[in-house]
């Protein structure tokens, strides 16, 4: 296993159960790896989301929730703050 692989499944393993969507998450988690390899600490929610839109095009590519962060509901924004937690604890562990 490589250390992408190894750092993806870290995050992965920082995220309750029930807040990981369907699909290929490994594609997903490796776009989380690179967030933490080039933005360590400093990730934010609007990063988590612009990655996860990127993987939710490959996967439904009309999900009603691919638009710029801004313009989601604050619920929403805030679904992606588990991720961000999962990333900065998986950099602070390296």
């Amino acid at each position: 296993m490589n250390y992408i692989d190894r750092l993806a499944q870290s995050i992965q393993s920082r995220v309750p159960e029930d807040a990981l969507p369907e699909g290929d998450l490994a594609s997903l988690f490796r776009l989380y790896a690179l967030l933490a390899l080039s933005t360590g600490d400093e990730v934010t929610a609007r990063n988590v989301h612009d990655a996860w839109a990127v993987w939710m095009t490959g996967e439904d590519p009309d999900h009603p929730s691919i638009q710029p962060f801004d313009q989601l509901s604050s619920e929403k924004r805030e679904e992606d703050q588990v991720f961000v937690d999962a990333i900065r604890s998986a950099v602070s562990k390296r």
